[in-house]
């Protein structure tokens, strides 16, 4: 008796599952989509207008620039999935691209995903999905595609890998340039949500070392020890795009910083020229409560600031003239901007004092 031919679901892969997860995700998707979007039903590729008519919507770029970014969200992937709550990291995602992007300058215009995993589990991976697509909406970019790959041989049960790409657009004479960073010019930071998405290596390795519950609420924590843990990285896309515009013809940021794995001397560092410091005065801010409760559980204070934004997620560097005026507008726009120090001769050292 002959022996049945293999199917591609013997193997372990469910190419008609796999279809229906992609018509579940298509209405999150298509609610990030703006006029700028071509929706081509099944298309092998997604479609974006990079510029469209000007007596519509009056927003032609003259010398446009692409700007493209890809990140991840790290293992803090991993917490999530150990918590089985995936309906943030989506945004994290988002937030760790569009948040690098911006400081160029740049419009978001779409973002990609790349999302691997054991098996497709349609009700858990949705909210991964949904969260994606909050971010986006959050930042004003469409998702216009991605790449779900189910890799049984590759990942073990339960495991997901995820990724992300965006792509964005700034006029050419707008592209912040970090060499116009000058003595005197003012550091203006926004504070964190928290941690964001990086040192969780670290983070995981308090938790287990010190036998920490995710479900307990910790003193001074002031919530559940996950849901600090958990909490999406903050997108600053709309604070940062209204007050570029606010200042159209006035060059007032010389540059700006996302703060990410490294903290901030080394990221800020990437922004200041060679012969310019930067010093940062360490009194002019509090850390939120998850930043002294992993101090407190182990980690030396030093490394604290080496690895963590410790509550301070951008900067701008702003000239001297303008720095109350950038101020005033952060805080007409909802945020609560700190003073954080100044530019002065050096160099090319962050210092934290």
């Amino acid at each position: 008796m002959a022996k049945r031919a293999l199917t591609y679901k013997d193997a372990g892969v469910d190419v008609t599952a796999n279809a229906r997860w992609v018509e579940r995700i298509r209405h999150a998707m298509h609610e990030t989509y703006g006029p700028r979007v071509i929706s081509r039903h099944n298309a092998f590729a997604g479609m974006f207008r990079l510029d469209y008519d000007e007596q519509l919507f009056r927003r032609n770029y003259r010398q446009p620039v692409l700007v493209a970014c890809a990140d991840g969200v790290g293992s803090k992937l991993t917490l999530a999935i150990e918590m089985g709550d995936l309906s943030t990291v989506g945004i994290d995602l988002v937030a760790m691209n569009v948040n690098d992007m911006i400081t160029c300058g740049a419009e978001p215009l779409f973002f990609l995903d790349y999302l691997a995993v054991h098996k497709i589990e349609p009700e858990q991976q949705l909210a991964l999905m949904e969260s994606i697509a909050a971010g986006c909406r959050e930042s004003g970019c469409a998702l216009l595609g991605g790449e779900t790959a189910e890799l049984p041989d590759v990942y073990k049960p339960g495991d997901i890998d995820l990724g992300g790409f965006a792509v964005g657009v700034v006029e050419l004479t707008r592209a912040l340039d970090p060499e116009r960073v000058e003595p005197g010019d003012v550091l203006i930071g926004l504070p964190s949500s928290g941690i964001h998405s990086n040192g969780y290596t670290l983070v995981r390795r308090i938790i287990t070392q010190n036998r920490l519950k995710l479900d307990r609420e910790y003193d001074n924590l002031g919530e559940t020890l996950g849901a600090a843990a958990l909490r999406p990285t903050r997108i600053y896309v709309r604070t940062v795009g209204r007050l570029l515009k606010s200042y159209r013809r006035k060059k007032v940021i010389s540059a700006m910083a996302h703060i990410t794995g490294g903290g901030l001397a080394e990221n800020l560092a990437r922004v200041i020229p060679g012969d310019c410091d930067a010093v940062i005065e360490r009194k002019r801010w509090t850390p939120p409560p998850i930043f002294p409760f992993l101090q407190k559980h182990g980690i030396a204070r030093q490394e604290m600031f080496r690895v963590f934004n410790m509550g301070i997620g951008y900067i701008f560097v702003v000239r001297p003239t303008f720095a109350n005026g950038v101020t005033q507008r952060l805080k007409r726009l909802g945020e609560t901007p700190i003073t954080l120090g100044k530019v002065k001769r050096g160099k090319g050292k962050v210092t934290l004092r």
